[in-house]
């Protein structure tokens, strides 16, 4: 059966998804198939319920708003302003990659770093899948390639 999922807890490990059929199923991060970890408000899932309890749950689509392709494209255009992580909400990190992108030019090496980090973090949002990019940079809040 299709669902949304309507709530997880990462720290808790449990969710509540709404089913096509109206009813609403509890899950544990231990029925996520796939080698999934985690699982965004709002993400269609495929799952078999049974007495109120969801099992295999698998994600069809994500619900996440930060889209992997879109950091991609931030990073490799405006990558050495750090706009790519100003989108995924890592303000310190921006700004960091901002103020060495502009008067770290003086310097030469700052400027340099920074452009190569962000073809880095280009090429490394690009391979992730998209589930994995979730739980990575959006869940999971890692700041750096």
């Amino acid at each position: 059966m299709r669902g949304k999922v309507l709530s997880f807890d990462d720290n808790t490990a449990q969710g509540l998804i709404s089913g096509d059929d109206g009813n609403r199923y509890s899950f544990t991060r231990g029925d996520l198939g796939g080698g999934a970890r985690s699982v965004a408000a709002g993400t269609t899932v495929d799952f078999e319920g049974d007495n109120g309890v969801g099992r295999s749950v698998y994600i069809l689509q994500t619900g996440s708003e930060k889209n992997k392709i879109v950091a991609a494209l931030l990073a490799f255009f405006l990558g050495m302003f750090g706009v790519h992580k100003f989108y995924l909400g890592y303000t310190t990190a921006g700004i960091i990659m901002l103020v060495c992108g502009t008067i770290g030019w003086l310097l030469v090496l700052p400027g340099l770093a920074v452009c190569v980090i962000a073809f880095i973090e280009f090429i490394v949002y690009l391979v992730k899948s998209d589930q994995k990019f979730y739980e990575e940079y959006v869940v999971g809040k890692r700041t750096w390639f």
